[in-house]
C-alpha cells in the first residue's frame, strides 16, 4: 500500500486521540516554537501536516493568519473543531501534500512543521517545498523526533516507531536534517535538542494496536541489547515496558 494511503488511514482513524495526546498538545516544545518564531503579529504562516492543530492553535493568536495543511481530511475536521472550538477565526484548513504544496512560491512569512515528517517518504522534496512557498527571509520552523547518530541505535529507534506505526518512515539524524536544510536553501540559526518520555501503553493505544501486535513490540524491546536499553532509558517491570526516553529537535532555519 502507498505510504500516504497508510498516513491517511491510520490518522484517520486516530484523529481524535491526537487532539487529546499531551504529548502533542502540552509538550514543552510548542512553546520553545513560540519563543524562538520572534513574532511580530503581521506573519503568515502554514503549518504543514498540522494533525490535531495544535501548533495552528498556539500561534493564531500571535500571527495574522494561519493556514493548517494535513494529508488527512479527518485531521483536518478534527483541527478544524478543536481551534475554532477555541476562538480563533484567522485559521483555514486545506488538504495537501508536504512534498508538493498547494500554494505559490514566496507565499508565506512563516513556515511550521512538528511532529511530522518523520511520516513523509520523500523529506528532501518536502524540504524544498517549504523553502518555495517561504518569502526570502522568511523562517522554517522544523520540529520533530530524531534518531540517534550510531547506527545500531538509529535501525532501533525506526523499528520500534515501524512496528508501532506502520505508517512511519523514517525518524532521521540531527546531521541528516542539517545537510538537508543547508542542501535546499536554508542557513540554520537556532537548535534546540530535547527529550520525550513516552509512557508504553499510552504510545501504542494511539496507534490503536492490537494486543498481539503490543506483545511483539514488547517483546523486541525486552531482548534490545544493554547499550540500546541505557540509551534509550527503557523502564521494565515483571515483563512489561513501562516508559522509554526518545530525542527530539526544533531547528530554526532561515531561507537565504
Amino acid at each position: 500500500m502507498d505510504i500516504k494511503k497508510d498516513v491517511q488511514k491510520q490518522f484517520g482513524r486516530s484523529a481524535d486521540s491526537y487532539v487529546v495526546s499531551d504529548i502533542h498538545k502540552k509538550g514543552k516544545d510548542l512553546q520553545k516554537m513560540i519563543d524562538i518564531a520572534n513574532l511580530s503579529g503581521h506573519e503568515k504562516m502554514l503549518d504543514i501536516a498540522t494533525g490535531g492543530g495544535h501548533t495552528a492553535n498556539a500561534f493564531a493568536p500571535r500571527v495574522s493568519w494561519v493556514t493548517a495543511l494535513d494529508l488527512t481530511h479527518e485531521m483536518l475536521q478534527a483541527a478544524e473543531s478543536f481551534i475554532k472550538g477555541n476562538g480563533y477565526e484567522n485559521v483555514n484548513f486545506m488538504a495537501g501534500d508536504a512534498e508538493d504544496l498547494p500554494f505559490d512560491n514566496e507565499t508565506f512569512d512563516l513556515v511550521t512543521c512538528r511532529i511530522a515528517p518523520h511520516h513523509f517518504p520523500n523529506v528532501e522534496k518536502f524540504v524544498e517545498e517549504a523553502n518555495r512557498v517561504l518569502k526570502k527571509g522568511g523562517y522554517f520552523l522544523l520540529d520533530d523526533n530524531v534518531s540517534p547518530e550510531d547506527s545500531a541505535q538509529d535501525q532501533f529507534y525506526n523499528t520500534i516507531e515501524k512496528m508501532r506505526d506502520y505508517s512511519h518512515y523514517r525518524a532521521w539524524k540531527k546531521t541528516e536534517w542539517i545537510n538537508m536544510l543547508e542542501r535546499k536553501g536554508f542557513v540554520i540559526e537556532e537548535m534546540y535538542r530535547f527529550e520525550k518520555t513516552f509512557k508504553f501503553e499510552n504510545w501504542c493505544n494511539r496507534m490503536k494496536l492490537e494486543e498481539n501486535e503490543k506483545i511483539a513490540l514488547t517483546k523486541f524491546m525486552l531482548e534490545a541489547s544493554p547499550d540500546i536499553k541505557n540509551k534509550f532509558q527503557i523502564v521494565t517491570n515483571d515483563h512489561s515496558i513501562i516508559s522509554f526516553i526518545g530525542e527530539a529537535v526544533i531547528i530554526k532555519a532561515k531561507k537565504i
